[in-house]
């Protein structure tokens, strides 16, 4: 655990969580930037994918902050509503999800066919549904490097453990006296996940490059809904409250979600989305014909 900043220049400070958060968003827009290269996207549907991508991925942070800040109102309204304490990643990922769609959808419909400026003008050679296959494989990537980041901060840690796989929690780090309470050992449920998440991936990418495997997002959807569910079972820091009563974490609600949505996923890219994939990487370019010899314009045969 290292929650104190590993560079500190005055009131600025930087941390390891910070960096790991940071490597991971720059490891999932470079591997979709490689895949959409290697698969043939043209530099149009490449730079508006990843644009809209990056107004996801803030939006997706911000949002992670919302969901966090109305789970701990809920269990304990005298507290106040305080944003920006801690963050949860299924509302981030909910919230970078809706709000890519949103944006995409607009630009396509609303914005790109009324536009007169050019670069707003839709010239893209794939569309969403072609890149939908190989995003989750990104969001994996960046959520296993964020999971090792928790890990260094001394969040989203595990029950208390005297088995040989438990590790010292730093679970409050004092950033005036640069004091560390380390705790009791516990279930490093953060590297778990991280190693996980990083399987995960490797699956998808396999799945995709080396079988055409057009069906990820369902993978992903079903495959980290359960293991969120299951792993929160043995996590011990505060999460919050979304139904009062239910004896569900808020994560568990939205992995139940996530695995309904998941298996829709299937049936939705089998009867809809593959019909409306380009596959630019399969788009042969005519080639011109051979201009014939002098022999042969003159009509002589051997």
């Amino acid at each position: 655990m290292h929650p104190q900043p590993i560079i500190e220049i005055g009131s600025f400070r930087i941390y390891p969580y910070g960096v790991c958060m940071a490597v991971g968003i720059l490891a999932c827009f470079g591997f979709l930037l490689y895949t959409m290269w290697k698969k043939k996207f043209n530099e149009d549907a490449s730079d508006k994918i990843l644009f809209i991508g990056l107004f996801g991925t803030g939006f997706g942070i911000f949002s992670a902050m919302l969901f966090q800040a109305t789970y701990n109102y809920i269990a304990n309204p005298s507290r106040g509503f305080v944003l920006g304490d801690s963050m949860t990643f299924i509302g981030g990922l909910i919230g970078g999800v809706v709000s890519f769609l949103g944006v995409y959808w607009l630009y396509i419909y609303v914005i790109a066919p009324r536009t007169r400026v050019k670069m707003l003008q839709n010239n893209m050679n794939a569309t969403l549904t072609d890149a939908l296959p190989f995003i989750p494989i990104g969001i994996a990537i960046a959520h296993s490097f964020g999971r090792l980041g928790c890990f260094f901060g001394g969040c989203c840690y595990g029950l208390e453990t005297d088995a040989w796989f438990g590790l010292y929690c730093a679970k409050n780090y004092n950033p005036t006296t640069g004091a560390v309470y380390m705790g009791s050992k516990v279930i490093p449920t953060q590297l778990f996940e991280c190693v996980f998440l990083a399987l995960l991936a490797i699956i998808m990418i396999i799945l995709y490059f080396k079988f055409k495997f057009n069906y990820n997002f369902g993978v992903y959807a079903v495959s980290y809904g359960i293991w969120r569910f299951v792993i929160e079972y043995f996590r011990a820091d505060a999460r919050g409250v979304l139904i009062p009563g239910v004896p569900l974490y808020p994560s568990q609600i939205w992995s139940i979600v996530m695995v309904l949505l998941g298996i829709g996923y299937f049936f939705l890219q089998y009867y809809v989305l593959s019909k409306h994939m380009k596959h630019p990487e399969l788009k042969i370019s005519v080639e011109k014909p051979a201009k014939p010899n002098d022999g042969e314009k003159a009509g002589v045969s051997e």
